[in-house]
C-alpha cells in the first residue's frame, strides 16, 4: 500500500503536507469520521483525495455545484487518477459509461450533487461497492451556515446504508454552533474536529468607510489601472449593483462581466466559463458566485457593500490568491449597508442571530487594531502580533486626547433630541450653511460651529470610532438616527478620560508581502512569459482552465530555478511525475532556450505585438494570442504609431471619428483626458476609440 506521503509527492508534486492535512488523513484511513475547518486554499481537497487513492473501492465526493466538481474532476485527470462526475449536465450515454466504470471499480473518486446522490442511490449507486464518503462545502447543510442549502439535507438518511464507512465533512467556514450543526445534521458518529489555522497571511486587507459613490469609482478605476491583466471579483449586494459596476468597468476599458442568481443558468455558466478560462478578467457579482471557482490566480476581491457576516466575508476574500502569492482585498461600506442587511432578517425566526453577525462584521470593519486578529479571533484562534499586512498595520493610529472631541458631538446630539443622522451631526459641530440645517433651527444650538477646526472626513473617522466604542448607537430601524448611550452619558457628564485615535492620511496601498519562498524569489520574465503561453496552448488543446495543468506559483518557482534535468525539475512544488511525464521535456526545453547564452534577445512586449499585427490578426485575436486585454493591446498600438512604425490606427476608428473626438476635445479646452471626451459625446464613441483618435491627432494636430 503507498504511503499519504508518497502519494503527495508523485501525484501533486509537492514535498510535505500542510498543517493538519496529514492527521486527517491517517483519521480517515483507521475508519473514522470527521469534521475538517480549513480556509478557502488551504488544501481540503487533499484531505478526501489521498485517503480516496489508498482504499479499495470508490469513493464518493459530495459537492453543490457542477462546476467545481469539473474542476477537480480535471486537475485529478491531468495527474494520472481515475475521477469522475456524475450529474444532470451529462448525456444519457456519459452517465452509462461512467455507471459501468464504477460496477468495473475504474473510478476511484466519484462527484455527486446531493440531488444526484439520493436519486442514484435509489436506483444504480446501491449496487457500487463504496469505501468513503466526503462531503465538501458541508456548511451547507445547517441552518446556521452562510450559504443553507435545504437538498444537503438528504445526505443524512443515506447514512444508516453507509454506516460502518468513514464519513469526512469539509468546509472552509463555520463557527462552534455550525460546526455541531454539521455532526448532528450528517449523523456523524464520534466525529474528530479538525480545525486548521485562519491565517492567510497573502492576504492584504483594507475597509474604507463612507466613501462617496464618485470617490469609490475614481478608486477602483485607479486600483485596477494598477493590476492590468490581473483576474478579481468585486462583490455587490444586490443584481443591480453588479450590473451597474460591470458596465461601468466596460465603459472604461476594462474586460467585466456580472453574474447574478436573476440569470438563466446557461449564461451564469457561460459568465464562470469565461472567467475560470482567463477569457475576462473581472467579475461583478452576487454572493451567488464563488463557491465553485476553484481558480487559483484571482489576485484581489473587493467588497462593495458590507457583507452579512464574517463567515462569509472570509470566505469571499478567501477566493483571492489561493495559490499563496500575494492578493489584494478591500472591503467598502456605509451604514445605509447595515439598516439593508438587518432590513433583510428582519422577518427571520432568528433575527437576533443575524443581527449579531451584522454587528460582528460592522466591528471589524470600523476597528482600529490589526484586523486580521479580529478575523482570527472570531473563528478561535488568537494572535497578539501585528499582521503587518492590513490597512491598520500599515499606517497604526496615533491616539489623542479625546475627550472635548466626544463631548462636543455628544451634547450635539442630546440637544437635537437625539433626532439626527451622522451627516447632519457633522454639518451643524463644523458651522455649515446647509437648507436642512437652517429649516430645523439647528444653527442657533450652542454646539452649531464649535467643531469647525475639523474636517468634515476627520469628523467621520471620530464617529465610527465613538460608534464602534459604544458610545452612541444608530436606529437602524428609525432613520439612522443616533442615539447617546449609557457609556456615552458618561463621557459627557463626567471627568472620565477618552481617547481616539487620530486620523491618518492612508499611504497607496503596497502588494501584499508574502514570506513563501516562491514569493520572495526574482523569477526571469521571458522565461515566465514562455512557460504561460506554453500552459495557455496545453490547456486550450485539452479544454481544461489553464490552472489545471499548472498553478501560476509552480511556473514562477520554475522560472526563478531554471532547473536542468528532470531531478531538478521534480523538486517544484506542483510537479507530480505525470506532469513531469506529460510537460517535463517540452518545460526543459523552453528553460534551456532561456540560458542558452546565444538565444535571441526577447523580443519586447510591444514588438510581439506588431509582429501579429502584420500577421493580420484582429485585437481580440491579438489579446487572445498575447494572454492579454484588449485594452493594453490598444495601448501598445498607439505606442507603435508614435514610434512611427507601419501602424495604421483608422482600421479600428474612423476619420469621422477622429473628427468627433477632435471637435469635443476642443469643446473641453483641448484635454487629452478620456472621460471628459467620452461624457462630451455622451458615450456615441468607445473609450479605446478615444484614445485612438486621441493619439492620431497629438501627431498630426
Amino acid at each position: 500500500m503507498q504511503q499519504p506521503k508518497q502519494i503527495l509527492k508523485e501525484i501533486y508534486g509537492y514535498d510535505e503536507f500542510r498543517p493538519k492535512q496529514l492527521e486527517v488523513i491517517e483519521h480517515t484511513l483507521s475508519g473514522q469520521d470527521s469534521v475538517v475547518i480549513m480556509p478557502t486554499g488551504g488544501g481540503k481537497s487533499v484531505c478526501f483525495q489521498i485517503p480516496a487513492l489508498i482504499f479499495k473501492n470508490v469513493t464518493l465526493v459530495i459537492s453543490p455545484l457542477i462546476s467545481l466538481m469539473r474542476d477537480q474532476v480535471e486537475a485529478l485527470k491531468a495527474s494520472g487518477v481515475q475521477a469522475a462526475y456524475f450529474n444532470s449536465s451529462q448525456s444519457d450515454f456519459d452517465k452509462r459509461l461512467i455507471i459501468d466504470d464504477c460496477l468495473e471499480n475504474k473510478i476511484k473518486l466519484l462527484y455527486l450533487s446531493p440531488e444526484t446522490l439520493v436519486h442514484a442511490f435509489e436506483s444504480w449507486l446501491k449496487n457500487i461497492p463504496v469505501s468513503f464518503i466526503a462531503v465538501d462545502e458541508a456548511h451547507c447543510v445547517s441552518m446556521w451556515g452562510h450559504d443553507f442549502r435545504p437538498e444537503y439535507g438528504q445526505i443524512k438518511a443515506l447514512r444508516s446504508h453507509y454506516r460502518n464507512m468513514p464519513f469526512m465533512a469539509l468546509t472552509a467556514t463555520a463557527d462552534k454552533i455550525t460546526r455541531k450543526d454539521i455532526s448532528t445534521q450528517l449523523d456523524l458518529v464520534n466525529p474528530q474536529l479538525f480545525l486548521s489555522s485562519f491565517n492567510r497571511e497573502n492576504l492584504n486587507l483594507a475597509v474604507r468607510s463612507q466613501v462617496p459613490k464618485k470617490q469609490k469609482e475614481k478608486e477602483i478605476i485607479n486600483f485596477l489601472h494598477a493590476r492590468q491583466d490581473e483576474a478579481g471579483i468585486i462583490y455587490c449586494l444586490s443584481r443591480k449593483e453588479c450590473e451597474k459596476w460591470s458596465s461601468f468597468l466596460n465603459s472604461n476599458g476594462f474586460n467585466a462581466r456580472h453574474y447574478h442568481a436573476g440569470m438563466d443558468s446557461s449564461n451564469r455558466e457561460a459568465v464562470q466559463d469565461g472567467f475560470i478560462n482567463d477569457n475576462y478578467t473581472i467579475i461583478c457579482a452576487t454572493i451567488a458566485f464563488g463557491m465553485g471557482i476553484d481558480k487559483s490566480n484571482v489576485r484581489w476581491v473587493i467588497h462593495n457593500n458590507l457583507p452579512k457576516n464574517i463567515e462569509g466575508y472570509y470566505q469571499e476574500i478567501g477566493r483571492a490568491g489561493r495559490d499563496g502569492l500575494p492578493s489584494d482585498t478591500v472591503l467598502y461600506y456605509n451604514y445605509r449597508d447595515v439598516v439593508l442587511l438587518n432590513d433583510f432578517v428582519k422577518d427571520s425566526e432568528f433575527k437576533e442571530t443575524y443581527q449579531e453577525k451584522i454587528r460582528r462584521i460592522l466591528n471589524y470593519a470600523e476597528a482600529t487594531s490589526c484586523r486580521r486578529n479580529i478575523l482570527l479571533s472570531y473563528f478561535g484562534e488568537f494572535n497578539e502580533e501585528p499582521c503587518n499586512n492590513c490597512d491598520v498595520c500599515k499606517n497604526p493610529p496615533e491616539f489623542i486626547d479625546g475627550k472635548t472631541i466626544a463631548q462636543m458631538a455628544l451634547s450635539a446630539i442630546m440637544r437635537t433630541n437625539q433626532q439626527i443622522g451622522v451627516n447632519l451631526l457633522i454639518n451643524i459641530l463644523r458651522g455649515a450653511k446647509t437648507m436642512d440645517l437652517f429649516d430645523h433651527g439647528y444653527h442657533k444650538l450652542k454646539t452649531y460651529g464649535v467643531g469647525k477646526a475639523h474636517s468634515f472626513v476627520d469628523w467621520q473617522h471620530f464617529m465610527n470610532q465613538m460608534i464602534n466604542l459604544g458610545l452612541i448607537e444608530i436606529a437602524y430601524d428609525d432613520y439612522l438616527k443616533l442615539k447617546v448611550t449609557q457609556a456615552g452619558d458618561e463621557i459627557l457628564r463626567t471627568s472620565k478620560p477618552f481617547q481616539l485615535s487620530k486620523p491618518t492620511i492612508a499611504k497607496k496601498s503596497e502588494k501584499a508581502k508574502n514570506t513563501k519562498k516562491v514569493a520572495a524569489s526574482n523569477p526571469d520574465d521571458a522565461l515566465l512569459d514562455a512557460l504561460k503561453s506554453y500552459r495557455k496552448g496545453v490547456a486550450q488543446q485539452n479544454k481544461v482552465p489553464a490552472y489545471v495543468i499548472f498553478h501560476d506559483a509552480t511556473l514562477t518557482e520554475i522560472a526563478s530555478r531554471k532547473p536542468k534535468n528532470e531531478f531538478e525539475l521534480l523538486e517544484i512544488q506542483g510537479m507530480g511525475k505525470v506532469k513531469l511525464d506529460r510537460f517535463g521535456g517540452m518545460i526543459l526545453k523552453l528553460v534551456d532556450e532561456n540560458r542558452s547564452p546565444n538565444k535571441k534577445s526577447k523580443k519586447s512586449t510591444i514588438d510581439e505585438t506588431f509582429t501579429l499585427y502584420q500577421d493580420g490578426l484582429s485585437v481580440e485575436e491579438m489579446a487572445q494570442e498575447r494572454n492579454l486585454s484588449p485594452t493594453t493591446i490598444y495601448g501598445h498600438l498607439c505606442k507603435l504609431y508614435e514610434d512611427d512604425r507601419p501602424i495604421d490606427l483608422n482600421r479600428y476608428v474612423t476619420e469621422f471619428e477622429v473628427n468627433q473626438v477632435k471637435q469635443a476635445r476642443k469643446a473641453q479646452r483641448n484635454t487629452n483626458q478620456l472621460r471628459p471626451i467620452y461624457d462630451q459625446l455622451k458615450g456615441d464613441v468607445d473609450f479605446h476609440k478615444i484614445a485612438l483618435a486621441l493619439t492620431i491627432l497629438s501627431k498630426y494636430h
